[in-house]
């Protein structure tokens, strides 16, 4: 040993930086009476106390003894054991186990609500934008009974929706690997793509008004210029970008507005996310990186160059991908094709299977994306306390303990902000349709598919979320098409079982303190 291994003795108050003194041989002039009779491992247990009640080993002790220079000889002369193991052994049989509570540590995963709820407001905001272009897309009900340009809308929706999930992703990923600049190159191509490919398969619906197709392509540009700013952190940026056509659309229910004042805060709205979006993405420098790749096309491949610089560097060096692999990311996109379609069907489920068109619970789909807001917060509380549960039990079994009961809290709290927002939405909502008890069911059981998903998600078990959630949206699509059951049992059932899978998932895999680390 080099050193004492307790560089700072452990407990509340101890401020010296060696070891209690340890008892050395005194001369026989200074031993009393007292003295010869006192037991001088009673004293020395009494003198260690703190170091030997924390201990874990017999070892730990040892090294204690040894690091402070206690030999084996004068151990068999002033305590009579053979040596420091033997002697740590008796220290370690004589004090009961004691160990000090952690001191407070700072929580990594605190974060402020308001910034959550400003996340939730923002998803939701968007639709106000339906309110205010409504005008421009009456016409006949569709196919399905639906209104007028509601199938264009929702196709350019879900795609762009699946595909900026899956570009959030692996944007995120080069921001934990400290490379923004290429999570900004991700955004830069991925945004616009994404945006292209909500625009065809909006155009790919047939039979909407025109008016549907170019608010559709209107939509998808935002969701890829939304996807940019939220990613970089930019959320007060797009708050302001949606604030005239928020204003408008709170205008719009009390006032008459004309289409040109309509069609105006819509587009100014659009163009200022984009630019803003514009503004953050290093639009120079990729556009030299295009070009620089343009040029370099036609570049020597391996086997073309030097033997000697062949020599030095394999020939697959330069062509091994490096940063995050774009297969990470795609499950991520599958989950939200999953719980996306989910949300959809609890808002037309019925319609689409027939029902009349008073039949739309739009509620629902809109508290279930404010709430998100919620539940990110709430997710983050998860986190602490979960990790306050490795710092304070003592045992396997008290951790899952501790992780259960926040789990519930978590989970409760979570269903009961979803169930205030899905009654204020009922009650405010015009026509909207009564929640009854397989409603409010159906809406809490979808809620607990969401967030037990995005816990899963957190801690990076997406595949066995986005598995369930996609599978829960393909059963209830073939319940659809095949007319099988009642289209709010199917709900019911379908939401339920989801549920449940996740539920045991989570106390499977996060039942284990090493998926907390």
């Amino acid at each position: 040993m080099s050193g004492s291994l307790w560089l700072k003795p452990p407990g509340p108050g101890a401020g010296a930086d060696t070891l209690p003194a340890v008892p050395r041989p005194r001369r026989g002039a200074d031993v009393t009476a007292a003295d010869a009779a006192a037991d001088p491992i009673d004293e020395l247990a009494e003198r260690l106390d703190v170091f030997i009640a924390s201990a874990v080993h017999p070892d730990e002790i040892a090294a204690i003894l040894e690091s402070d220079g206690m030999t084996d000889e004068y151990i068999r002369l002033t305590y009579g054991r053979h040596d420091s193991f033997g002697l740590a052994e008796e220290l370690y049989t004589r004090v009961p186990r004691s160990f000090p509570e952690p001191g407070a540590a700072p929580d990594p995963w605190k974060v402020s609500l308001t910034a959550c709820l400003l996340r939730g407001v923002i998803f939701a905001l968007p639709g106000l934008a339906y309110l205010l272009g409504a005008p421009l897309l009456e016409g006949p009900q569709d196919r399905l009974g639906l209104p007028a340009g509601t199938l264009t809308l929702l196709a350019g929706a879900l795609i762009g929706w699946v595909w900026d999930q899956t570009l959030s992703h692996r944007a995120y990923s080069w921001l934990g690997l400290g490379d923004r600049r290429a999570a900004g190159r991700t955004l830069l191509v991925g945004a616009p793509v994404g945006a292209l490919l909500g625009t065809a398969a909006a155009l790919s619906v047939p039979g909407g008004p025109p008016f549907s197709y170019a608010f559709a392509a209107g939509q998808a540009f935002y969701v890829g210029a939304a996807t940019v700013l939220l990613v970089l952190g930019r959320e007060r940026v797009l708050l302001c970008a949606l604030a005239p056509m928020a204003v408008g659309a709170v205008l719009a229910l009390f006032v008459d507005l004309p289409v040109p004042v309509r069609v105006t805060l819509l587009v100014t709205s659009l163009l200022a996310a984009c630019t803003l979006a514009l503004r953050e993405l290093p639009l120079t420098a990729g556009l030299r990186a295009a070009a620089r790749r343009i040029r370099t096309s036609a570049a020597r491949r391996p086997g073309q160059g030097p033997v000697r610089w062949q020599m030095l560097r394999g020939a697959e060096e330069d062509f091994v991908s490096r940063g995050p692999r774009i297969g990470d990311s795609v499950p991520y996109g599958v989950f939200g094709l999953g719980t996306g379609l989910l949300v959809l069907y609890a808002a037309l489920g019925e319609v689409l299977a027939g029902g009349p068109a008073e039949a739309v619970a739009a509620p629902s789909a809109v508290a279930l994306t404010l709430s998100m807001g919620p539940a990110e917060w709430l997710l983050h509380r998860f986190r602490s306390g979960s990790l306050s549960g490795l710092q304070g039990a003592r045992s396997p079994r008290a951790f899952r303990r501790r992780m259960l009961t926040t789990l519930t809290r978590c989970l409760a709290v979570y269903l009961t902000v979803l169930l205030a927002l899905g009654l204020v939405g009922t009650l405010l909502w015009p026509d909207a349709p009564v929640l009854t008890g397989v409603r409010i069911a159906t809406l809490l059981l979808l809620g607990a598919v969401m967030w037990t998903g995005l816990l899963l998600q957190s801690f990076g078990a997406v595949r066995p979320a986005a598995i369930v959630c996609s599978s829960a949206a393909v059963a209830q699509s073939l319940a659809l098409l095949t007319g099988l059951g009642q289209p709010r049992a199917v709900q019911l059932v379908v939401a339920g079982a989801a549920a449940a899978v996740l539920a045991a998932l989570v106390c499977l895999l996060l039942g284990r303190a090493t998926a907390h680390r």
